[in-house]
């Protein structure tokens, strides 16, 4: 299921398009698994956060399905902390000002597509149409609620100073489930086209983020799960209440009722690592020879914003920069800089979590660490921690299953269930006293071009 960018910063999919594509997927598992003769009963899911939705009183989009990166809305920021005290809204919806949430949306629909907008009954996440088309109504449960920018995390429910503000009624929104129990039924149509799950109970998806927590084995304030995907992330998940003081970089979400999940992203991951890689032309040995070479002896300070900042500045118009370019420098050169910015990047979210838990075992995850040895080596040396990296290839789909099995009392405790892990990538003291030096460039350069303190 692949995003469109669009010239003008848009991010977006066709909702129906992406709507085949997870009904081709089910299709798929159930041919493949159609000799099993265990009866499936739980129907477990995560889906991405921050998506939006607009669809009309018969269900059909008024929409494309617009993603994280989508910064058309950028300009709506200004009006939010204009309006607000952000450090306020950002305490009770765990959500800073930024075009990847809901408020700059509404504002920017309302804004530039007036008529779009008065004919929108319903603004959803993706997961949310998927749940409308599979059984008559949007119900969303509070982890995806809580990544749309517009939820008290702490009452769990709409937050009604923004809704009032952005003149949207909750009845306009996803229903929110009842309890982290809730289930639904396929509707008649699906009922028959699936028979083997015709009698299941779905439970609503959680964020994609809060599952890789709890499929890593990342449940407590001393765990942290770290992944690169596309995009990046490091995040602590706990049950507890949110911390009093939200720190301003991080982001605060809701696993469920009990859990919290809080930690910062990257709109630049491994998604940065293939752009380079096909504009560049790199060659096939390209890691290897990073191996060989010193932590920054490029002389490169490299901003890995491509796709904007997120964590920690949250800064609407940055955009990726590279300091220090001389003729001698290669390609490699470049690479190595970019995989470094993204782990100092990632160290500063850790700074910030380190505030409100006292991280001690970090579990790595995703695809590009999987394939990058080099990358985890950077991204320990720079940390100064060991890396645990995890065996799950799906570890967001075992985090699901693990949740939805223990809502429903199937287990005890999701804490009971241990996490296989592969390998350790230790931590190289020469190394990360070499990263310090690097590391202060690059926070002087974001100090100097993004004019916010980390």
């Amino acid at each position: 299921m692949a995003f469109h960018s669009t010239p003008d910063g848009g991010f977006e999919i066709d909702a129906d398009d992406a709507f085949s594509k997870v009904v081709s997927a089910i299709d798929t598992l159930l041919e493949k698994t159609n000799k099993l003769k265990a009866e499936i009963d739980l129907v477990a899911s995560s889906a991405f956060w921050h998506s939006f939705v607009g669809v009309n009183a018969k269900g059909s989009p008024t929409t494309k399905v617009l993603g994280w990166a989508d910064t058309r809305s950028r300009a709506e920021t200004a009006v939010l902390r204009k309006r607000f005290d952000e450090v306020q809204t950002h305490n009770r919806t765990g959500a800073r000002f930024h075009s990847s949430y809901w408020p700059a949306k509404l504002l920017w629909f309302r804004k530039e597509q007036a008529e779009v907008f008065e004919k929108t009954a319903r603004w959803l996440s993706f997961s949310d149409y998927v749940w409308l088309k599979l059984f008559g109504d949007a119900i969303t449960g509070v982890s995806m609620a809580s990544g749309t920018g517009v939820f008290d995390i702490r009452k769990c429910e709409w937050d009604g100073e923004l809704l009032r503000f952005l003149k949207i009624k909750a009845g306009t929104l996803s229903s929110i489930a009842p309890n982290d129990a809730m289930t639904s039924r396929l509707g008649k149509v699906f009922a028959k086209r699936w028979p083997r799950l015709a009698n299941a109970e779905w439970i609503p998806a959680i964020g994609d983020g809060a599952a890789d927590n709890l499929g890593s084995g990342c449940i407590a304030r001393n765990q942290a799960a770290l992944m690169i995907g596309t995009s990046a992330a490091i995040r602590v998940s706990y049950a507890g209440k949110p911390p009093a003081k939200i720190p301003k970089g991080l982001w605060c979400y809701r696993v469920d009722r009990k859990r919290l999940v809080i930690g910062g992203a990257l709109s630049d991951g491994g998604g940065l690592y293939r752009w380079l890689n096909e504009n560049l032309r790199l060659p096939a040995d390209a890691e290897a020879q990073i191996l060989i070479r010193p932590p920054g002896a490029h002389g490169l300070t490299f901003l890995p914003f491509l796709g904007g900042e997120r964590g920690t500045g949250y800064h609407e118009n940055a955009a990726g920069t590279i300091l220090g370019l001389r003729s001698a420098n290669d390609s490699i050169d470049i690479l190595q800089a970019a995989m470094e910015s993204v782990a100092f990047r990632i160290a500063a979210i850790f700074g910030q979590l380190n505030k409100i838990a006292d991280i001690q075992y970090i579990v790595a995850s995703g695809g590009a660490l999987r394939d990058s040895p080099i990358w985890a080596q950077i991204l320990a040396d720079v940390l100064g921690r060991d890396l645990t990296l995890s065996s799950a290839d799906e570890s967001s789909s075992r985090g699901a299953v693990l949740h939805a099995i223990e809502s429903k009392g199937k287990i005890g405790s999701i804490n009971s269930q241990s996490a296989a892990d592969v390998k350790v990538t230790a931590a190289n003291r020469n190394r990360f006293n070499a990263f310090s030096e690097a590391r202060r460039a690059h926070a002087a350069l974001y100090k100097l071009l993004i004019n916010r303190e980390d």
